[in-house]
């Protein structure tokens, strides 16, 4: 019997196959961008978005300043490394995404069904883990929310993440985790599609 004409028809993925594309199978991480501004109500769409993705104990650490002074790139172009540099000063918009290693402060608010939920994270090393963790899930859905946007993202970790910190989270109980450029992609934005592992060299069932 031949295919369908329509195999998308047949698909086990409930997702559109243009959010799909849109999201995932053609998005790449752009190293170019045009001129075109990122507004801050595109990048609250983003925001409205993507935090019901979850995390764990729904703690949220993700902190993010947007960069739009042209002091404030000066500073943070300083400090990036190589090619990142000129990315860093052309791009729209840059985002510098950071963990609250503090982020245990909320907790009473985000988890209002648990007595004393800061407890569980008193010790500051396993605090600082699960921060950098869920802050690095959280980088994620970022990077999704921005394709969903329509917008093209640059996401770096090619800089100095203690200067960086010190530069923009003076309080010191944030880490700078990573950098991205967003706007919409410019001339040659993309590389090749480069390889990615095959489903048997991933998975395994026991």
């Amino acid at each position: 019997m031949s295919a369908p004409e329509n195999s998308e028809a047949l698909s086990p993925l409930t997702l559109a196959p243009e959010a799909q594309r849109q999201l995932f199978l053609e998005a790449r991480t752009a190293n170019t961008f045009t001129d075109e501004p990122v507004t801050d109500e595109q990048v609250r769409a983003i925001h409205e978005l993507v935090k019901y993705a979850p995390t764990s104990l729904n703690q949220q650490p993700l902190r993010v300043v947007l960069v739009r002074s042209e002091e404030a790139r000066a500073r943070l172009v300083a400090h990036m490394t190589g090619r990142n540099q000129e990315k860093t000063a052309k791009a729209p918009l840059v985002a510098v995404l950071a963990a609250d290693l503090d982020f245990h402060e909320e907790l009473p608010r985000l988890v209002p069904f648990m007595e004393n939920p800061q407890a569980i994270f008193a010790d500051p090393e396993a605090r600082e883990g699960s921060a950098r963790f869920n802050t690095a899930i959280q980088v994620g859905y970022f990077i999704l929310g921005v394709r969903a946007a329509g917008l093209a993202a640059g996401p770096m970790i090619g800089f100095d993440h203690a200067a960086v910190s010190k530069e923009f989270f003076e309080d010191g109980r944030h880490a700078a985790v990573c950098v991205v450029n967003i706007g919409k992609p410019g001339p040659d934005a993309w590389m090749g599609r480069l390889p990615r592992l095959e489903y048997e060299e991933v998975f395994r069932t026991v």
